[in-house]
């Protein structure tokens, strides 16, 4: 064992950074202009050929990362290089330093702090810093912002030298002074006998400018063994009883001892606050006495390794894996306040993230409407896809709340949002997530979060939340605790002991780091996701990403492999999905696997006859094929039913369009047939004119359907708009990718709600979505014709139902850009009603053409759409139903003049006709148990829909 090894942490500069950067002057000079000159060969962005950023920032009073220009990865505010000639760059930072960065000039600045970055944001250069200023001081031993760990009783000796002649030297360890020397170029001093750990300071000044250098000494411990009590998990365990302590546990196998520092400890931890060793599991844990109730208190774990493997670090400082709020020095700073009010203040002298850890906190009070929350059947869900950051200018869940009208008044019963867990930067799409238990406050507070949740199930409308549990990346503690990192930035890949992450990726679409799904510390960590979400924000679903990714038997270059059936991750996933229905037996999971259909057969038809009825949905892009019809050429739709994929029952959840793809619009202007002159769909107007159609032949069909916001009013944006306006494909290699830019939002307060082009789509898709979650025959079985065709011709039918119901439906659709007549082939002949506008037909020859213009549709039904199907009618949020549940009668809080039930077949199953005052009992007990929906007027002819449960 050694007796000291010495740690870089993160504001070490490697060797390799300064082959890569000078500054001309050199020395940099805080008074004059500086050019920050790159050479990106040898770096890793060597082969990069976009704009390449600089994350840039200044030393201030000895401060590192201080006056930071723009916030991390984006590139809107973050300075780009400019290109000199082959692979060298600059920066010029004018007229001067202080007026560059906005520093006052009363402060000093010691170092320009830089990493140089792609514009993707996946490839960087370590941490790099460069001295300002004529006065130099070199420490020697140990390295800045270094720590050392050391055994109890061990000496550590500090040396330094400087440049301009003697200086004052006065080295402070723990905030006191222990030796100085006034005159001196070369320092040096050996602290004896060391018993704590000590943080250590360097203050040297030439009589003008003052350095500070820091470092520290961390003892090692060992770990105590000491039996954990019964019943903890990792991460934060609060007490019932006992509001001034809280017990945190950590599962770091390897590993000689961990530190807990925290603001509790002023983060100097004591021998009291290293962590014991459970003999049985192995698992570090403390418990932390003397804590204020409801006062929030930020700590880290210190993990050292007595000797590392290779390149990998020997202590880590690092956040709690099971983290449910996290501060980020990186982040922190550009989150509006407006989002996030009183947001703890990120610990002062620390770096990385840290835990925010808060006994006595007040429960969120949620709503009967969630306690109660009767969730959309699997078979008729309307899934709007929704990234928050492009949702609307505030980009915070407050602006989700603010637009609930606007979901209700479209009719979709379920919202999904791309990752809001904790991912690394601010404007993401959240696929980069670094903690999966904690809430990204750049989208708001949890108790946010919550009402929004408690909003929609007030409104009848489920909440998905998108996982990415495929990867994770750089900052995740359970990478960095097991990383290699050869330049010592802190930053790096796993290690052959990580026991969560492969060392490479066992699949062919690696992103990030890859879990290692097959190890049960990574499932145990998984399962803890899930709970964390369904039972802390009442979440009802998720979508899981990527989970062609979930095997370890693939290769990252062999593409035929990960594609094929694979039993291991068949089989982790179904125990992912038994964790979830052990928690919510109505639990929704949705698999975005885009794989064989033999193998995602075997999730679809999981459990499907249990009851609750179970079974995967599974994530069924359609949008190329849509796409050709918007576009007027011909294409197969047929692959939108369950039952093409081989599935019992319906459960894909197939879409036109999804946050992964060009929008169609934006292909249907760029691309689209402009054959006819009177219906070119290059033509603004026209292109929207056919998304209605769209809809008709992708949401009716039977089975769960997916929106992606904006859809319905028929955006026109690429995926790959950029920043700046322009728009940069995939294949645009000069200016980068900027499919994950912001993108712009609609016009909401000029006219693209009152844009008749726009507005007919959103108001023809409410109609739809009103029928499909409404009219028990969408419950039923779609013929769709197996071949490409510009005519579309769908028939459902519910065979369950009977000849007095709407029973059958015949969707009509002409993607070509002239009129044509298409044979209808109706199942039988009779009156037949347009269930768009209530107009009828009479059908004498049911192979009779009926006549489409070009881009319209038609949906004919056997019977009239039920009241139900309205989208006139909206919930009222005033008016309240009590008891809800209700056994044999139940009260309204409004006086009404006519009310009905509905059962959820569109049946009326009561009537309740007279002058009804307000707390006026109604009978409900010839009803079986159920869900109904109670239909109310008044007496100005204003109509009121609530939902109703019957016990």
């Amino acid at each position: 064992m050694k007796n000291t090894i010495l740690i870089s942490i993160l504001f070490l500069c490697s060797t390799l950074g300064w082959a890569q950067f000078t500054t001309t002057p050199s020395p940099a000079l805080a008074n004059t202009a500086v050019t920050l000159n790159f050479n990106k060969a040898g770096t890793p962005l060597a082969t990069d050929t976009g704009t390449l950023y600089a994350h840039i920032g200044l030393t201030v009073n000895g401060a590192p990362w201080q006056n930071v220009k723009g916030s991390w990865g984006n590139n809107s505010t973050q300075p780009a290089l400019t290109l000199v000639s082959g692979t060298n760059y600059k920066l010029d930072l004018a007229p001067d330093l202080y007026t560059s960065f906005g520093v006052p000039a009363t402060s000093t600045i010691t170092a320009i702090c830089v990493v140089i970055r792609n514009s993707a944001g996946n490839q960087q250069t370590a941490d790099t810093f460069f001295n300002v200023g004529a006065f130099q001081l070199t420490l020697n031993t140990p390295a800045e912002n270094s720590t050392t760990i050391i055994n109890s009783g061990s000496n550590f000796t500090i040396s330094a030298s400087n440049t301009g002649g003697n200086s004052s030297y006065v080295l402070k360890s723990n905030g006191a002074t222990i030796h100085s020397n006034t005159a001196t170029t070369n320092y040096s001093y050996t602290h004896s006998n060391l018993l704590s750990n000590q943080n250590y300071e360097l203050v040297v000044s030439n009589g003008s400018t003052t350095i500070t250098k820091k470092f520290a000494t961390i003892v090692n411990p060992g770990a105590s063994s000491e039996t954990m009590p019964a019943g903890l998990e990792d991460g934060i365990n609060y007490s019932n009883t006992n509001a001034t302590q809280a017990t945190l546990v950590l599962d770091a196998p390897l590993k000689d001892f961990v530190y807990v520092a925290g603001s509790f400890n002023n983060y100097q931890p004591t021998a009291a606050y290293a962590m014991k060793k459970d003999p049985t599991t192995g698992k570090f844990w403390i418990t932390v006495s003397g804590l204020t109730s409801g006062t929030a208190y930020t700590y880290q774990y210190w993990v050292g390794e007595t000797t590392p493997i290779a390149n990998s670090p020997a202590m880590v400082k690092t956040a709690d894996p099971y983290s449910t709020l996290v501060l980020s020095p990186f982040d922190d700073p550009s989150i509006p306040a407006a989002s996030y009010p009183n947001l703890p203040a990120y610990p002062q002298g620390q770096e990385r993230e840290v835990t925010v850890l808060q006994t006595g906190q007040t429960a969120y009070a949620w709503s009967t409407a969630t306690t109660n929350f009767v969730k959309p059947q699997k078979e008729n869900l309307i899934v709007y896809e929704v990234l928050v950051r492009d949702f609307d200018s505030n980009r915070n869940f407050q602006d989700l709340i603010n637009k609930m009208d606007y979901f209700k008044n479209l009719k979709i019963n379920a919202i999904e949002l791309l990752p809001v867990m904790e991912f690394e930067g601010n404007e993401s799409w959240g696929y980069n997530t670094s903690f999966h238990m904690a809430l990204d406050k750049y989208y708001g507070t949890a108790n946010k979060f919550k009402e929004f949740i408690d909003l929609c199930h007030q409104n009848g409308i489920a909440v998905i939340l998108d996982v990415a549990l495929n990867h994770a990346f750089g900052r995740n503690p359970m990478v960095r605790m097991w990383m290699n990192d050869p330049d010592g930035d802190g930053w790096g890949s796993p290690t052959t002991e990580n026991p969560f992450f492969n060392t490479v990726a066992k699949h062919s679409y690696s992103v990030g780091e890859d879990f290692k799904h097959q190890s049960t510390k990574t499932q145990y960590y998984v399962e803890r996701v899930i709970k964390q979400w369904i039972q802390e924000y009442k979440i009802d679903g998720f979508r899981w990403d990527l989970t062609k990714g979930f095997t370890q038997n693939c290769t990252a270059g062999d593409e035929a492999c990960t594609n094929a059936y694979q039993q291991d991750r068949v089989d982790v996933l179904k125990k992912y999905a038994d964790y979830s229905w052990s928690l919510d037996p109505t639990h929704y999971t949705i698999f975005e696997h885009l794989g064989t259909n033999l193998e995602e057969q075997q999730w679809a038809n999981y459990k499907i006859n249990e009851s609750p009825s179970k079974g995967i949905m599974m994530w069924g892009k359609m949008t190329d094929n849509y796409n050709e019809l918007s576009m007027g050429y011909p294409g197969n739709i047929s692959g939108i039913t369950s039952s093409s994929r081989g599935f019992t029952a319906n459960r894909l959840m197939g879409y036109a369009e999804s946050h992964d793809e060009e929008r169609l619009m934006y292909k249907n202007l760029q691309y689209g047939n402009s054959a006819s002159a009177t219906h070119n769909v290059k033509n603004l107007d026209i292109a929207l004119s056919r998304m209605s159609a769209i809809g008709a032949v992708s949401l009716l069909v039977p089975g769960p359907k997916m929106i992606w916001h904006f859809g319905e009013l028929g955006m026109e944006n690429s995926i790959f708009s950029c920043n700046n306006g322009t728009v940069n494909t995939a294949s645009d290699t000069t200016a980068g990718d900027c499919k994950l830019d912001n993108k712009p939002q609609p016009q909401w307060i000029n006219n693209w709600l009152t844009t008749n082009s726009r507005v007919t789509i959103y108001n023809d898709w409410a109609k739809m979505i009103a029928l499909k979650t409404t009219e028990p025959v969408f419950l039923g079985t779609a013929t769709i014709s197996n071949s490409a065709s510009l005519t579309q011709n769908i028939k459902i039918t519910n065979p369950n139902l009977m000849a007095t119901q709407l029973k059958d439906v015949v969707i009509l659709a002409n993607f070509d850009v002239s009129s044509q007549n298409i044979t209808a082939n109706f199942p039988y002949a009779g009156t037949w009603y347009n269930l768009m506008d209530n107009t009828t037909i009479n059908v004498t020859n049911t192979s009779g053409p009926i006549t489409i213009a070009a881009g319209q549709f038609k949906v004919f039904g056997n019977k009239n759409a039920s009241p139900l199907s309205n989208p006139n009618f909206v919930s009222d949020n005033d008016l309240s139903v009590y008891p809800n549940p209700a056994h044999a009668t139940f009260k309204l809080n409004k006086a009404v003049n006519f009310v009905e039930v509905y059962d959820l077949t569109g049946k009326r199953v009561l009537l309740f006709e007279g002058t009804f005052e307000s707390q006026h009992e109604f009978s409900i007990a010839t009803l079986r148990s159920g869900i109904y929906l109670v239909k109310t007027s008044n007496s100005l002819g204003q109509t009121s829909i609530v939902k109703l449960i019957k016990n």
